[in-house]
């Protein structure tokens, strides 16, 4: 049985300024997709102006759509009966779906203002993404949240500002499969011309069933519980049009390159 370390959420201290580990994850998450970005960038076609204009985007994306996909898919009620709450971004709450469709909309963008065709960028950023969602989740560790459902596995971990029960670590769990089996899945994959979609495709599939997964794992959200079925989650609900598009685009049939 393991024991949370009960890690500081304050990396360092500067004066009155106070560096936040969650901070440095989205830093490193911005950094590595920029870094991964121009590693691909001549052989995708594009120069490192735009991957830095479209991480850029994408990051703006990823935050405002986090924002407010937490706040649609997890406190609608809330925010129906206090719409400020959308605004109250100290009291925390990211969604990752939200945060998806937020990058979507900033690829949209980006495709158009730069006339490339959607498929072709939505391709191009797919594969640079699972490192951060990696150390995002490492940050929800750090900061001793989103944790897993009690277990009596030799693993199970207790996190004393919660209670005493061992407890799945379940941020590791999503961290690992993010951040380092589905980077290595749709890096490697990407690695070669695909069809159009395919690889955005193979993410969301991926993402979709390992989040599927691990939701068994996880404790459900306290105000919600479960959604649908007595045991479905609300992760898990959003997550089923992410693997049947993702099917979808990785076994149709198309002749279109990305």
């Amino acid at each position: 049985m393991l024991i949370f370390p009960n890690i500081d959420p304050v990396l360092v201290h500067i004066g009155p300024l106070a560096i936040h580990w969650y901070g440095v994850m989205y830093l490193v998450a911005f950094a590595s997709a920029l870094w991964l970005g121009n590693r691909r960038a001549a052989a995708a076609g594009f120069t490192k102006e735009q991957v830095s204009d479209l991480i850029f985007i994408g990051a703006v994306g990823a935050v405002l759509g986090g924002r407010m996909g937490y706040i649609f898919f997890y406190q609608f009620e809330a925010f129906v009966a206090q719409p400020t709450i959308l605004l109250r971004v100290w009291e925390g709450g990211m969604s990752f779906h939200g945060g998806l469709l937020g990058v979507i909309a900033g690829v949209i963008w980006f495709a158009r203002k730069y006339k490339v065709q959607f498929h072709r960028v939505l391709d191009f950023v797919t594969p640079i993404g699972p490192i951060g969602l990696g150390v995002g989740r490492l940050g929800n560790f750090i900061g001793g949240e989103l944790w897993g459902r009690p277990t009596d596995l030799p693993w199970g971990m207790i996190f004393p500002h919660v209670d005493n029960l061992a407890r799945h670590p379940s941020q590791l769990y999503q961290m690992v499969l993010e951040g380092v089996i589905l980077f290595t899945l749709v890096w490697v994959y990407s690695a070669k011309p695909r069809a159009a979609f395919r690889v955005s495709g193979l993410f969301l599939l991926g993402y979709g069933g390992q989040r599927f997964v691990v939701e068994f794992a996880r404790q459900p959200d306290a105000h919600l519980n479960y959604v649908a079925l007595d045991w479905m989650t609300q992760g898990q609900l959003l997550s089923l049009p992410m693997i049947a598009l993702g099917i979808y685009l990785v076994v149709r049939k198309t002749s279109i390159k990305g």
